[in-house]
């Protein structure tokens, strides 16, 4: 049994907790709390959940109300409200569907009764819902059939892959899948994207850090592979860049990166595609990169690209990166003082009209200068920015302390922003 449970009062998560361990142990109880979490997302269904358990009230907020909205959403798990035995509020749940339990229910045999029949009605919810061809449809992704998950819609299509937004049963989440094309035309299809789907599989698994994304599943067919990655409902950084960043929030940014990319690092992986739509962000503000496609794993050896080769992006590249030259930690350091750049006036460092003539500006053009409000943080940049790897910051940690320092100086001085 898995249980979904809405609580702000952690003393009633704990013995709700310690009711269901003495009478099922291997039973799941998840909790979200409703102020710090917020509402529950408006495509979630719950359906990696037996029930989902509603306090009657928290700051700020009421259960009732949730019910009435979760109600509304066809295919919800089912709902338990744990009232204060307020008779037209009970009344009002049944009207929507949902189970009620009091608090002295909650002590009683009453609390396995009504969950054991939120679990019957789940299971035969879900039974109906595999075995209908609606069911079965809502588990196609593009051309993939993915089982256990939910689609919700399509993110961005790119030339090799698909990225989607779906429900994963097993995770009881939203989740990201990322889904190689049909190999119909090999021509079309490289041969390594699914070599890449292994190796980005396998940093991040290996890695095991918040520095990076989750991954929750890998799955390979005859025509598709896919992996199943965390949703981030805030999107990139490249979103967040869309409007004004204050100074002091681009510095905690670039800081937040730079302990990131020391995680990576230090797991014996180079990034070599930091960008700002590789960067990904969650409501505690903490930060998470994606995409180790083009990784050099230096652990295992692993390099998916030819000797010789430019990949990533040319306005993020670094001097030797754009020349095919060899690379280490401080070219992704590199690759984070443009973003720096970019975060400080909304404009990238270097522009052309095209992709080499950029990579001959990274490497030929001195170093931009940042505007006058941003004088105190133009010594930082530039160690960042360096043409060469021996003149630039050596190490993540040393990124991010720097980083760090220069925003405290920045919030002591009390300069706004």
């Amino acid at each position: 049994m898995r249980l979904l449970l809405i609580e702000e009062d952690a003393a009633r998560c704990d013995y709700i907790r310690e009711r269901l361990a003495s009478w099922r142990p291997q039973a799941q109880l998840t909790v979200h709390s409703p102020v710090s979490q917020g509402a529950l997302a408006p495509e979630f269904l719950a359906q990696g959940f037996d029930a989902v358990l509603l306090a009657d009230s928290w700051p700020g907020g009421r259960g009732l109300n949730w019910a009435r909205e979760l109600a509304s959403r066809a295919g919800f798990a089912p709902l338990v409200l744990l009232t204060d035995a307020d008779l037209s509020e009970t009344r009002e749940a049944c009207a929507l569907g949902a189970y009620t339990l009091s608090r002295e229910e909650l002590e009683r045999d009453t609390f396995a009764q009504v969950l054991v029949a939120a679990e019957q009605r789940q299971a035969l919810a879900r039974a109906v819902w595999r075995s209908s061809r609606a069911g079965r449809e809502t588990q196609r992704f593009g051309d993939a059939f993915i089982r256990g998950y939910r689609f919700i819609r399509r993110l961005a299509s790119g030339p090799t892959s698909d990225l989607f937004v779906g429900e994963s049963e097993r995770a009881g989440r939203l989740v990201a899948l990322k889904v190689a094309r049909d190999r119909q035309d090999e021509e079309s299809q490289p041969v390594d994207m699914f070599q890449r789907f292994l190796q980005e599989h396998e940093i991040a698994q290996r890695i095991n850090s918040t520095a990076v994304v989750r991954l929750h599943d890998l799955g390979v067919s005859d025509e598709h592979a896919w992996l199943v990655m965390e949703y981030f409902e805030l999107g990139d950084l490249r979103r967040r860049m869309r409007a004004s960043l204050a100074p002091r929030e681009a510095l905690r940014l670039a800081a937040a990166i730079a302990r990131s990319l020391a995680a990576v690092h230090g797991a014996g992986v180079l990034h070599r595609d930091l960008k700002p739509g590789n960067i990904m962000l969650r409501h505690d503000g903490s930060v998470a990169l994606i995409d180790f496609g083009l990784s050099k794993d230096l652990a295992l050896a692993l390099d998916l690209t030819d000797s010789g080769t430019i990949f990533g992006t040319p306005h993020y590249m670094s001097p030797e990166q754009g020349h095919a030259e060899p690379l280490d930690a401080r070219s992704d350091l590199y690759s984070l003082g443009v973003i720096l750049f970019e975060m400080l006036t909304g404009q990238k460092p270097y522009r052309a009209e095209n992709p080499m003539a950029i990579v001959y500006k990274h490497r030929k053009e001195p170093i931009p200068r940042l505007p006058a409000q941003f004088e105190a943080v133009q010594p930082l940049l530039e160690r960042l920015l360096a043409k060469t790897p021996a003149d630039r910051i050596a190490t993540a940690e040393e990124a991010a302390e720097a980083l760090q320092h220069t925003l405290d100086a920045w919030l002591a001085r009390g300069i706004s922003g």
